[in-house]
């Protein structure tokens, strides 16, 4: 109990901690970090990589700029506990170190294989990637503003119209599985890059069906040179200026319950995570957060049977 009060009650925050708590594979990520962490010195002792893996977590489930996660530490016990900081012992790490971690993390192109490492760890878990492939892509806006020191717009995002709207910014591709909705493949370009480039890029080449939108179709022989065993269901046109193929249509529809699925992965990305705009300048270092984030996602998405395996 805290001083004089009586009345608690677990908020929605503190219920995803502890289950990110149990569901994170600490020691494996921690060991991918450890070979590249600062080694303790003559000068100050670095901070434990756990530690600050847990604090660059909490920036990205949280939408938390450097500033504001080392403020939310002092301001929340809930995100101190999990972090593991006792503010009568020792103060929390500052925006500087916070900084210079990302960018070790950065510098050793790591989020690519903390997606790996999630994913592995998934697998041994029984949540495996199957042989069904969805494809898709969202675009992540950026700063459109040239009130910075370059006074320009950055120069690796671009603008692309999509309906009626122009969007400044980069695109997220994944490619998804079918059936578990895990993020095997991630590839971010500049917005105005088709969709139907990169796919080659997000199949593990072990598919037997492989379905995305409109923006994918006429890809069959790109599909069949990278998974030769795979059927195409990506979405076929079916508007003509004569009329509506209906057949075609119904297809389409069909197809759309199980490609629908990889709108749930961005949900989380973009409305739980709250992944709409991207962070820095230039591709490399969004990229870099992107791996990340699709390695968070796929632990959120299966944290109730890794919690059951957990608990049984």
């Amino acid at each position: 109990m805290n001083g004089f009060e009586r009345y608690t009650k677990k908020t929605r925050r503190e219920v995803f901690l502890e289950e990110m708590e149990q569901v994170v594979p600490w020691r494996e990520l921690c060991a991918l970090i450890e070979p590249h962490y600062p080694k303790p010195g003559n000068g100050r002792p670095p901070v434990g990589v756990e530690r600050m893996l847990r604090m660059y977590f909490l920036q990205q489930w949280f939408n938390l700029s450097d500033p504001a996660v080392e403020e939310a530490l002092y301001d929340s016990p809930v995100m101190r506990q999990f972090v593991g900081i006792d503010l009568g012992q020792e103060p929390a790490p500052d925006e500087t170190t916070v900084c210079k971690f990302r960018h070790l993390l950065e510098e050793h192109k790591l989020g690519e294989k903390i997606l790996g490492a999630v994913n592995l760890h998934l697998q041994a878990r029984g949540v495996r990637i199957t042989t069904g492939t969805i494809v898709d892509a969202t675009i992540l806006h950026a700063p459109s503003s040239t009130k910075n020191r370059e006074q320009q717009r950055d120069p690796e995002m671009h603008q692309t119209k999509k309906g009626n709207q122009w969007y400044f910014g980069m695109k997220a591709h994944v490619g998804v599985d079918s059936k578990t909705k895990i993020i095997h493949t991630a590839v971010a370009t500049a917005a105005n890059v088709a969709d139907s480039t990169v796919l080659p890029d997000l199949l593990h080449g072990e598919e037997t069906r492989v379905w995305g939108d409109q923006a994918y179709k006429g890809q069959s022989p790109v599909i069949k040179e990278c998974a030769p065993l795979a059927q195409d269901h990506t979405h076929r046109r079916y508007r003509y200026k004569n009329g509506i193929d209906q057949q075609e249509r119904a297809k389409n529809r069909t197809k759309s319950s199980v490609r629908s699925k990889v709108e749930h992965v961005f949900q989380v990305m973009k409305l739980k995570f709250g992944f709409v705009k991207v962070r820095y300048r230039g591709l490399k270092k969004n990229a870099h957060q992107l791996f990340v984030i699709c390695g968070l996602v796929n632990l959120f998405l299966s944290r109730k049977k890794l919690l059951l395996a957990t608990s049984a």
